[in-house]
């Protein structure tokens, strides 16, 4: 009997250790596929399959603003402002052709500043 109550001492304790692990890694997952960025107070023309204008983006405020493709889901652009965002980014499985093999969705507008 008492081999039994160790035993399943033991079982327990290696469960809640792994439940604890699972938990933490999908937290670390989920963190690592979070993007903060600063988005520029004008759109700049840009062509994907066809003319259009990109929302000007940065992940740092020392690196050069770049064209952003795609649109973040949730967030809606006013000019004049520049925006820190908190994203989320998904990989999309079998992406169109002509589209992003990423999907950006709006977690937290940080800040708003009129430029």
């Amino acid at each position: 009997m008492k081999n039994f109550t160790t035993f399943l001492k033991v079982t327990f304790s290696a469960i809640f250790v792994m439940i604890l692990t699972q938990c933490t890694t999908s937290s670390n997952v989920a963190a690592a596929n979070e993007k903060t960025f600063i988005v520029g107070p004008e759109t700049a023309d840009c062509t994907g399959v066809a003319p259009m204008k990109c929302l000007q983006v940065k992940e740092n405020a020392s690196d050069s603003w770049t064209n952003f493709y795609t649109n973040i889901e949730g967030f809606t652009y006013e000019p004049g402002y520049e925006y820190v965002l908190k994203v989320k980014t998904e990989k999309i499985e079998n992406p169109p052709a002509d589209g992003s093999s990423i999907r950006y969705t709006l977690v937290k507008q940080i800040s708003k500043t009129k430029k």
